[in-house]
């Protein structure tokens, strides 16, 4: 009598790899020609700033006696207001990494047409008005970012980098069976150009493997900055200024600078980020809303919200940044590598380089298919 093993099945195998086969073929068509796009416009954007600063835009700040001094905040909110007559101020960030302060108008009872001032934050002297980037990295970020489409152009770019990651953890699955056959790093030159390509493809997509992964990942966070901001602002932020909406609109009248000094009594240990002025979302009708960062590689792109009325200058509320905003702040220097100089982002560069080879590849190998591709096993692919 013939006694039947009681393991599980073998067959079960290779329909699973045909399954991960299919699964990294299709996702990685769809989002291809996005990647390439993203990838050779994002490899110019890891050096914006330097880029920027090439073609002439941005400003040099002077040398001064007092580094470490700090001009009143009131002073400088005078000054642009002085140069903007009708205007109304809506923001003033203090740029994290240089003694910069921006100043950001716009004509009063509107939100379009207007304008920005760049101001030293040591003197208080006006460096720059107008805009801070070169028009070519405005227009290669816009195309990076939502490809001139907007929120849904966003959406589109949040849903490739979903199917990037897919493609990515399938390429994995695909590609471990193959490591029984071809040690790993191996390219076989003897045989044919598309094995050598299949060689190469894996190769180098094992290698940048976790970058891909957290660039990809990053990027979808970055493509949902939208409607995540939109729903902290309808949700937490709203309810902050909810006690005082009945109240509507009045002028302020209390020192900015006096605002932001209750706002780090508030945040001890925490530095400025930006103030959002009455009559704006952030702030509501009738208060400052201070927003204070901490210090250091990430600490200082959490954000602290800290309500004061604009009137008498005294604490209204306080919220700490829900988890889900954290996660998308935190994205933006590990999705452009601008946390630790010139070493991080030539790295970034060249991971950028390995993705469009993996991308070249692969677009390669779907053209020189065989055939039977599309209905043979996966294994055929590895001899």
């Amino acid at each position: 009598m013939r006694i039947r093993s009681r393991t599980a099945p073998r067959s079960r195998s290779p329909r699973t790899l045909v399954g991960w086969h299919w699964v990294h073929r299709w996702s990685s068509l769809v989002c291809t020609l996005f990647l390439l796009m993203l990838c050779l416009t994002g490899l110019p954007l890891i050096f914006g700033h330097e880029i920027d600063h090439a073609l002439g835009a941005g400003f040099d700040l002077p040398a001064v006696a007092d580094p470490a001094a700090r001009a009143p905040l009131d002073d400088v909110l005078a000054d642009a207001s002085a140069r903007r007559p009708g205007y109304q101020v809506r923001f003033l960030t203090a740029d994290d990494e240089e003694p910069v302060l921006f100043i950001s108008l716009t004509p009063a009872g509107t939100k379009a047409g207007g304008a920005l001032f760049t101001y030293d934050a040591r003197t208080g002297e006006l460096v720059h008005e107008g805009a801070l980037r070169s028009l070519a990295m405005r227009l290669l970020a816009k195309l990076h970012t939502d490809m001139f489409a907007g929120l849904p152009g966003s959406l589109v770019l949040a849903a490739m980098g979903v199917l990037f990651a897919v493609s990515v953890v399938s390429g994995v699955a695909v590609y471990a069976p193959i490591l029984s056959r071809v040690p790993f790093g191996t390219v076989r030159r003897g045989r044919s150009a598309r094995i050598k390509w299949l060689d190469l493809h894996n190769l180098v997509g094992m290698v940048a493997l976790l970058w891909m992964l957290l660039v990809g990942l990053t990027g979808v966070l970055l493509a949902l900055s939208k409607p995540v901001y939109g729903l902290w602002q309808a949700t937490e932020l709203a309810a902050m200024t909810a006690p005082w909406r009945s109240l509507g609109p009045a002028p302020p009248q209390a020192s900015v600078d006096q605002a932001v000094a209750v706002a780090r009594e508030q945040a001890p240990g925490r530095q400025l980020a930006f103030v959002a002025f009455p009559g704006t979302p952030l702030a509501g009708p009738r208060h400052y809303a201070v927003f204070m960062r901490g210090d250091g590689m990430f600490a200082s792109r959490l954000i602290t919200p800290v309500l004061v009325d604009a009137q008498t200058g005294a604490f209204a509320a306080k919220r700490d940044m829900p988890a889900y905003v954290a996660a998308l702040r935190i994205s933006g220097p590990l999705h452009y590598g601008d946390f630790a100089g010139w070493p991080l982002k030539l790295a970034w560069a060249l991971f950028t380089l390995a993705t469009l080879v993996v991308l070249g590849s692969g677009l390669f190998l779907w053209v020189r298919r065989p055939p039977s591709a599309l209905s043979a096993r996966p294994a055929a692919e590895m001899d």
